[in-house]
């Protein structure tokens, strides 16, 4: 049996996979360990490449998920899947130093107190590379803002290398993760139903190996959406939160589209409205799309049927939608905004609904 499990999620990483694979081998000699390479369908081969070298080692294994996405999510489904005691994440570019590795399980298996090691930046002789000074401030930044959500002293949360005794993941699994974006490790340590004993290393983090980054402006929405989780999740589902923010956003576009047709002397208020009312929609569908199912994201066909289904199955919200507004505004004219703001709040519940059900609801069908 494994003494220690490396998890190590990819995407799009088969130019890596083998010489990530050598160099945890040399980092880890004398120790019982796997590796568990988590792939989320890489069109690049990669989940062949795991195969390829599993044939190769035994300590080498795939999982291989197609319909499902995501860092965080692709992490716990290897740490569940693993039977060592311990367990660590690493990313598949060799931007984390492996030699940490040895150090790691040492001061686990010397401290039976301490629930977790991490790889930090941000202690003396930790160091984020070449980063420039922009990278290096958000993610400062999003480090001050996670301190609100998390049960442990800790430099560097938002490190994705880190090492915990699986009794730690199970337990945070269990009391109800987010898996949302990047930052397993903050969500670790934010749904652990004790404050977790965390003792931290430093490293200095590296360039990518080969590929290309996965860093986007996504990344920070997610992030964003993993904090709103922790705090309101247990209230209100998380995709829940995600959609009524963009609904936010096609507000915005729903008063914009109708102040211009409307007040403009384009429109009367009610082909305006209804006009409104079908590009906020549109709107809406298309933002849903790149980040509310994000790990659903539909393409090609499957974009286009997506729309048509979220247009049908909003097409009540809508209709009921233009029909309180239009008859709040008769009835009274001066509260043209206020009867557009009633007619976009009426329909907001049905489309989640609705749409959750019948859009998205078939993770990886494109």
């Amino acid at each position: 049996m494994p003494q220690l499990s490396v998890i190590v999620p990819t995407f799009n990483e088969s130019a890596n996979v083998a010489e990530l694979r050598r160099r945890v081998g040399e980092a880890l000699a004398g120790i019982d360990w796997e590796m568990i390479f988590v792939d989320d369908d890489s069109p690049d081969g990669t989940a062949e490449q795991v195969r390829a070298l599993a044939q190769q080692d035994a300590r080498v294994r795939g999982v291989h998920r197609i319909g499902r996405r995501g860092l965080a999510s692709a992490c716990i489904e290897g740490m569940l899947a693993s039977s060592a005691p311990v367990v660590a994440v690493i990313d598949g570019d060799l931007q984390h130093d492996e030699r940490l590795l040895p150090r790691m399980l040492a001061l686990l298996q010397a401290e039976s107190g301490v629930d977790v090691v991490v790889g930090s930046r941000y202690i003396d002789g930790g160091g984020t590379g070449d980063w420039d000074a922009q990278r290096e401030h958000m993610s400062r930044w999003a480090t001050r803002l996670s301190q609100a959500v998390i049960k442990a002293d800790l430099n560097d949360p938002m490190s994705g290398f880190f090492m915990i005794r699986q009794s730690a993941v199970l337990a945070s699994v269990r009391a109800g993760m987010s898996a949302v974006g990047f930052k397993i490790l903050l969500d670790l340590l934010a749904a652990a139903p004790r404050p977790l004993v965390v003792r931290e290393l430093p490293y200095e983090f590296r360039s990518r190996f080969a590929g290309e980054s996965k860093l986007d402006t996504s990344v920070m929405w997610e992030y964003a959406i993993m904090l709103l989780d922790h705090w309101f999740g247990r209230l209100i589902p998380v995709r829940f939160i995600a959609f009524t923010l963009v609904g936010g956003v096609g507000l915005l576009v729903h008063l914009a589209v109708l102040a211009l047709l409307f007040k403009g002397g384009h429109a009367g208020f009610l082909p305006a409205q209804a006009v409104a009312t079908l590009v906020a929609m549109t709107s809406n569908f298309v933002l849903n799309n790149l980040l509310t199912y994000r790990d659903r994201r539909l393409k090609g066909w499957g974009w286009v049927r997506g729309w048509i289904s979220f247009s049908l199955a909003c097409g009540v919200g809508a209709l009921a939608n233009v029909g309180l507004a239009s008859w709040l505004f008769n009835t009274h004219q001066a509260w043209w905004l206020l009867s557009a703001v009633a007619g976009v709040l009426v329909g907001a519940v049905w489309n989640y609904a609705v749409t959750a059900v019948y859009t998205w609801n078939k993770p990886g069908k494109n």
